[in-house]
């Protein structure tokens, strides 16, 4: 997002490699493309130019549900037969659907990398998301995703979501954060009184921005579980933190355990792997989440 978890362009930076011991980085390469049993359901990509050619090791930390976040996006079009503009690399989508990480897919369809143009647009959106669905690249899609994120003070989300997601196919789900802090119970009420009953959400955890802590963001998902039912709900950690002089960094392996560990029970999303999640970094969680096991 523009403005935080689904708009960021990430800021570069090198993390600092180290030889990590552990019965998960001494596979042969054969084994370290099979997923492994983790605490991670998933990760997000946020397709852009510059993460056009996915990699990673995801599936380490027991991912292999996939969250793309559009597939067209200011008028590029990242999958053939959308429409949009050819993007400067198109992803190699044949590749991507043998990766472990990939082998459940939740395709978003048409958005905007403002979030304020992506509101007033929905209906648009929608319409055109409708018309690209049945473009899919081929991988294992299983749902679809509205790139059009929602939070308490979008006072016409209540009118507009409704219309723009009743003409989306199904299963579907959107995403939504709260950097009001209004609370769990707050924001389960208000979803409840415009959401479709069959549309799921995504909950950003709030912990890159600092809008709360991860027990805080617990809370949070234990009351929409709640209110909508733990099957329409799934968590995004968000594994950034804010630089100092603008932009992001991944967030630490001291930063985004606490994330992960607290929201055990739940389909646990990483925003994003490719911006954020290097096979540095998995490496050390995967010694971390070793270590506590």
């Amino acid at each position: 997002m523009t403005r935080r978890l689904l708009r960021v362009l990430p800021a570069v930076l090198l993390l600092g490699g180290a030889f990590l011991l552990g019965r998960f980085l001494i596979l042969s390469p054969g084994d370290r493309a099979a997923r492994i049993d983790g605490p991670v359901t998933g990760i997000v990509w946020q397709v852009d130019d510059a993460t056009a050619k996915p990699e990673g090791e995801w599936q380490r930390l027991g991912a292999d549900h996939l969250l793309i976040q559009w597939i067209l996006v200011d008028g590029i079009g990242f999958a053939r037969g959308t429409g949009g503009k050819a993007p400067t690399q198109m992803p190699d989508w044949r590749r991507i659907a043998k990766e472990p990480w990939a082998r459940h897919v939740t395709l978003g369809l048409a958005g905007d990398f403002d979030e304020k143009k992506a509101r007033e647009n929905a209906l648009q959106l929608a319409r055109t998301s409708a018309a690209i669905a049945g473009k899919k690249p081929p991988l294992a899609v299983e749902g679809y995703y509205f790139p059009v994120e929602v939070d308490p003070t979008w006072k016409e989300a209540a009118e507009v979501m409704p219309k723009a997601l009743a003409l989306l196919p199904r299963p579907l789900w959107i995403s939504v954060y709260d950097n009001s802090n209004i609370g769990g119970e707050a924001l389960a009420d208000w979803l409840s009184t415009w959401l479709p009953a069959d549309v799921g959400v995504f909950f950003q955890d709030g912990a890159g921005v600092a809008a709360r802590s991860p027990q805080t963001a617990r809370d949070y998902a234990d009351a929409l579980s709640a209110r909508l039912g733990k099957d329409r709900l799934r968590v995004i950690a968000e594994a950034f933190r804010p630089l100092p002089q603008g932009g992001f960094r991944p967030a630490t392996v001291q930063e985004l355990m606490p994330q992960i560990a607290l929201m055990e029970g739940y389909a646990l999303y990483l925003f994003d792997g490719p911006h954020y999640l290097d096979d540095t970094l998995v490496d050390a969680l995967v010694k971390r989440i070793d270590e506590r096991d």
